[in-house]
């Protein structure tokens, strides 16, 4: 969205706000778990090794994968991974049509991870700042638990009221973390600067050099210093490249190194800091504001990954990948503020039971990191493809912009795949669960519609028989949502069946969902006569459209057509899906997609119609 009033600032810190929460907030515990994990002998040089490791990782991964050369490819603004397989199928669409046949289900189970990754981030982040009690008195340690639910429950029942309030703090209270971080990092360079030579790669490739094996077990752990990383993209619609771009490199970038090296000086200084290095560079006295302020940061990253989550879950149901649920809208001045109570509490209740089964931010770190190395992996991918087929740049360019991220990107795909038996396999079973709900969905509608189809018949033959000889017609306006143009809508047969009337004006509306974000209200309809008051209307509407049908159908007037909203009725057909023996799906996938089809919102919501004029016919469909 284009915020054509707001300053270049304004959006530069709503981009800390939001964009960066996540890794702004990694510094809580990503040190923690590679020193404490027991791999790394605890030397000068060796800390070094790691300062150096995670810097470089920072500027590989996000200053020049996805800052330099991922924000570039939007789609009409737009960014995320739904947004770059878009870009991608279109490229090869033409050119290499067989790539598509791999490349929808890959990008689609990178989707499914992010849900995977939305479960454990609120996760682990919460509680890794809840621990710092611990550091402040170890008499609180008991209190972790509990107070991570009970801020975990505050922030999911505030769901429904939007953020439009309290998201304008965002910004603020993030910038205030990064100066706080930042500040903390500095008091302890003061006192050991020699660590800044750790900027030098030398050192990581020394570390690497001497200790291949470990190092490839470590990128497990250092991953988690770049976890917020495909934020950047996902967010781009929001800010625009710019501010997100500058936000990364005057704040974000410098702060999260100083604090990095600031934990990295205290724990050559103190060695027995490695608990919690984090929270101990606060001076005594000052844990219990700290504590404070991580618990608000990473409410902050926790809300705009469920925001995200929200987001995603509407783009994959106008794509046709999910049922459609209920979408509640929380403000009236932005389309984007939008709750889903179904996923909001599914997320809280897997949340619930990732922090209770692994009870620590060390045991959460286990399975953090595996979603998102693969949708970093699955970005590289698309990438080389879009920069390739899409851009149209040289093989030889192509392979040396993305070459580089994607051996990296296996790399810490392949440490973190030592983690799967840890934990690793909670974000994944995640994924795959949704991708099975997913597939089953898609095909059981393909499915769904092929036998519509071949119990349907032509529209304009139809209409040319029964107005040779037409029923009775009655005053007002009839719309008929059907999901295949040319073919008569079921809810038209049985209203001829059941009622005998036709209505004076009689509109046959299908809506159709776009792989693109948005689209203007100039191409929202199209619109054709056929005779005796009839008109095939076809709605476009992108992923990121509001979904109001009869604001839509306005732009049909002008057309030849008037359309009285208090005169109007809407008639949708509404199947029941029965279980067939001999169908192309097996028996437990047929009962899924049933219970799936029975539990989806209705058309009407979803849409916006009016409940006083909307009239429901219902049939049974053997699948």
């Amino acid at each position: 969205m284009q915020h054509r009033s707001s300053s270049h600032a304004a959006l530069a810190l709503g981009a800390i706000g939001v964009v960066y929460g996540d890794i702004g907030t990694s510094v809580l515990y990503t040190l923690k778990e590679v020193f404490g994990s027991g791999h790394v002998p605890f030397t000068e040089t060796n800390v070094y090794g790691v300062l150096s490791i995670v810097f470089w990782t920072l500027t590989l991964i996000v200053s020049l994968k996805y800052v330099t050369l991922v924000l570039r490819a939007d789609n009409q603004g737009e960014g995320g991974l739904v947004a770059m397989l878009t870009l991608a199928l279109h490229a090869v669409r033409h050119k290499a049509p067989r790539l598509t046949r791999w490349m929808l289900p890959v990008g689609i189970f990178g989707a499914c991870l992010f849900y995977g990754d939305g479960v454990i981030t609120p996760a682990i982040t919460v509680l890794s700042a809840v621990e710092g009690l611990d550091v402040a008195s170890s008499a609180l340690r008991g209190a972790v638990i509990p107070l991570t639910l009970m801020i975990l429950l505050a922030l999911f029942l505030l769901q429904k009221r939007g953020t439009a309030g309290i998201g304008r703090f965002f910004g603020p209270v993030m910038g205030l973390w990064f100066v706080v971080i930042a500040g903390l990092g500095v008091w302890h360079i003061a006192v050991h600067p020699a660590v800044l030579t750790a900027l030098s790669p030398h050192h990581a490739a020394g570390f690497i050099a001497r200790q291949p094996g470990i190092s490839f077990v470590l990128l497990g752990a250092v991953v988690l210093c770049v976890t917020g990383a495909e934020a950047l993209y996902a967010d781009l619609g929001h800010f625009g490249v710019r501010p997100i771009r500058h936000a990364w490199f005057a704040i974000v970038m410098p702060a999260l190194t100083l604090n990095y090296f600031g934990q990295g000086a205290l724990l050559l200084q103190n060695p027995a800091a490695v608990t919690n290095p984090f929270f101990m560079l606060a001076p005594k006295g000052w844990t219990l504001a700290l504590v404070v302020l991580a618990a608000v940061a990473a409410v902050i990253a926790s809300q705009a990954l469920i925001s995200g989550a929200f987001s995603v879950t509407r783009q994959i149901i106008q794509l046709g990948f999910l049922p459609r649920l209920k979408i509640v809208h929380t403000s009236v001045r932005d389309l984007g503020q939008i709750y889903l109570p179904f996923v909001n509490w599914v997320l809280f209740a897997m949340i619930v039971l990732a922090v209770v089964l692994f009870r620590s931010s060390s045991n959460l770190a286990a399975a953090y990191g595996i979603a998102v190395t693969l949708d970093m992996l699955i970005t590289t991918v698309l990438a080389f493809f879009v920069i390739r087929y899409g851009w149209g740049h040289p093989l030889a360019l192509c392979i040396a912009a993305t070459g580089v991220f994607l051996l990296v990107d296996l790399a810490f795909v392949g440490s973190n795949l030592l983690k799967l038996l840890q934990g690793g396999w909670f974000p994944i079973a995640i994924a795959a669960l949704v991708f099975m709900l997913m597939s089953t969905w898609k095909r059981g509608r393909e499915l769904l519609q092929a036998r519509l189809r071949e119990e349907s018949i032509g529209l304009a033959d139809f209409l040319a028989s029964i107005l040779a000889h037409p029923p009775a017609r009655v005053e007002g306006t009839a719309v008929f949502l059907h999901a295949e143009a040319d073919l008569v809508p079921h809810a038209l047969l049985h209203n001829l069946k059941h009622n005998k009337v036709l209505h004076r004006q009689n509109l046959f509306v299908t809506v159709c969902y776009h792989d693109l974000p948005w689209i203007g209200l100039e191409q929202r309809v199209q619109i054709e006569s056929l005779g005796s008051d009839c008109w095939q209307v076809r709605v476009n509407f992108g992923f990121k459209n509001d979904l109001d049908l009869p604001r839509a159908l306005q732009c049909i007037q002008g057309h030849g057509c008037a359309l009285d909203p208090m005169s109007t009725s809407y008639f949708l057909s509404r199947e029941a899906i029965i279980p067939a023996l001999g169908s192309a799906m097996a028996p437990w996938r047929q009962r899924l997609f049933a219970l799936m089809h029975h539990n989806a919102s209705g058309i009407a919501a979803f849409l916006h119609l009016p409940s006083n004029a909307v009239v429901e016919l219902g049939s049974k469909v053997e699948l």
